[in-house]
């Protein structure tokens, strides 16, 4: 850091040094034309911060650092601001105000001209005075402080900065432009400089302020709260060293869990219905319209209860082999085998004008997919066409299958 501040101020220096005569010419007439001198030298040194425009289309002039500089390094008693208060800069501008209508009273032009470059000089010193404040305010709000270690430096830089911003508040409620505008007349240059310039400087001015005391309640609340969790934090390291067999009890076996582990949201909200709420009324009527009652045969029930009859006998043999469903169903996945390509069982079904029922010859199909082996399932991939039951939530209808190879 320290060696980038000695460039910049290296390259500061050398830049005074070598373009001195465009230094001194700006603090002596009070201004240069640019158009004079060399536009990148003008430009290198409006970079450096050595001049500045105060208005589009005015000319250069010293800035108030700059300045200050040579005043205080030459003394010069002319240019050389005693008090940087702006009551005293105020009176100096009203006073400088009165000396150039006294010479244009008396028609002492050549004095006038003189006293308005003057009060010119005083006002853009001002301005360029204040901005170069609120500008080095804004500096130290954009570093959050970082020339300061601690965060309790940090707090007392933050509001050492409120109170400076409060005086520089208070100090422009010093301007009134009542009292200016009446000071100006009809003049066209008072009322330029001012008026329309010291009017709208302490607008922009007052508008950063705002912004900026903002900005300084928010880092202090910020620091406050980086404070607090540290001081937090320190005491339970005194704590723990006090008390190095201190364990934390495991929150899961408390009966209250305290806030800072209990953020996860609940999977469902606690819900009740309220019958005397009158907007739910029509929801309430059409939840007991798809109502089903059903009705149980108590003496039917009591018949089945009963001891039934029953013979152990040998069960007749089934010759499944002969069975045409299970064939036509070896058939159709032989057929997909075959072809290699997925084929619909419905469409199966209709080329060969089967003559099983629809509904029985797709719950075959499934029925053969499921008598298979693990490993035989393994060769085939069957999908379901069909859609939700419209009434009943997770009943699903199935129309269709459609039989393929992996």
């Amino acid at each position: 850091m320290s060696s980038q501040l000695e460039r910049a101020g290296f390259t500061l220096l050398r830049a005074l040094s070598k373009h001195a005569d465009i230094v001194m010419q700006a603090y002596l007439s009070g201004h240069i034309n640019d158009l004079e001198y060399d536009s990148n030298v003008i430009e290198k040194l409006i970079e450096l911060g050595v001049l500045w425009r105060p208005e589009p289309g005015e000319d250069l002039r010293l800035r108030s650092t700059v300045r200050a500089l040579l005043e205080n390094s030459l003394r010069d008693e002319r240019n050389r601001q005693l008090d940087t208060n702006i009551g005293t800069k105020l009176a100096a501008i009203k006073t400088v105000t009165n000396h150039y209508k006294e010479s244009l009273h008396h028609k002492a032009y050549g004095d006038a001209e003189v006293y308005l470059e003057d009060l010119a000089e005083q006002v853009y010193t001002l301005v360029d005075s204040l901005k170069s404040s609120v500008r080095n305010l804004w500096r130290r709000i954009h570093n959050e402080f970082g020339y300061v270690a601690s965060i309790s430096a940090k707090i007392r830089e933050n509001e050492l900065a409120q109170s400076q911003l409060t005086q520089m508040r208070q100090q422009l409620e010093m301007f009134q432009f009542d009292e200016l505008s009446k000071l100006a007349g009809s003049s066209r240059e008072l009322r330029r400089l001012l008026v329309v310039q010291l009017q709208r400087s302490h607008s922009e001015i007052s508008q950063e302020l705002s912004l900026a005391q903002a900005k300084l309640i928010d880092l202090l609340g910020k620091f406050r709260e980086y404070l607090h969790r540290s001081q937090l934090l320190k005491g339970f390291v005194l704590h723990q060293q006090q008390k190095p067999d201190y364990k934390v009890k495991d929150y899961s076996e408390q009966a209250k869990i305290p806030g800072l582990f209990n953020q996860a949201k609940a999977i469902m909200q606690p819900a009740s219905i309220d019958v005397n709420n009158v907007e739910h009324e029509l929801v309430y009527v059409d939840l007991v319209a798809h109502l089903k009652q059903v009705r149980h045969n108590q003496s039917l029930n009591q018949k089945l209860r009963q001891g039934q009859e029953f013979s152990l006998e040998d069960i007749e043999s089934i010759d499944i082999e002969s069975d045409g469903l299970k064939e036509a169903v070896e058939s159709y996945f032989c057929q997909v085998i075959d072809s290699g390509q997925p084929m619909s069982a419905l469409e199966y079904h209709r080329q060969l004008s089967l003559d099983f029922d629809r509904e029985v010859w797709v719950y075959g199909v499934i029925n053969g997919f499921g008598g298979l082996n693990q490993d035989e399932q393994e060769f085939f991939e069957i999908g379901m066409e069909g859609h939700p039951h419209p009434t009943f939530d997770g009943n699903f209808i199935i129309e269709d299958v459609e039989l393929g190879l992996r």
